[in-house]
């Protein structure tokens, strides 16, 4: 049986401040809901750190062997994957590994 998890996250910015919120799911019930607040950041790289703490935490679950992200902004998720980005590198390095090592667990 496919035991599944569903990171959904999103980014607000106001006031030059910036929220993101996590939210991760085992079949259908809350396991954990996290708020982080950042300043001088870009919306960019709040939606990066979402994504990537909500994959660091789904990867930390017991028994999951599928993950499915759901974002509202595909241009931070493209992101995530092209390397010639230098300011995004240490995200994709960290969101590769942290697939890597849960990939390779099952």
């Amino acid at each position: 049986m496919i035991q599944m998890t569903i990171v959904i996250s999103d980014v607000g910015i106001k006031n030059q401040a910036a929220t993101t919120i996590a939210h991760i799911y085992v079949h259908d019930n809350p396991v954990i809901k996290s708020l982080h607040h950042a300043v001088n950041v870009t919306f960019t790289e709040a939606e990066l750190f979402a994504i990537r703490y909500g994959i660091n935490q789904a990867t930390q679950l017991a028994n999951i062997n599928c993950i499915v992200v759901i974002i509202d902004l595909l241009h931070a998720a493209k992101r995530i994957f092209d390397s010639s980005v230098h300011p995004y590198q240490i995200h994709s390095a960290i969101i590769s590994r942290e697939l890597r090592e849960f990939l390779i667990r099952d």
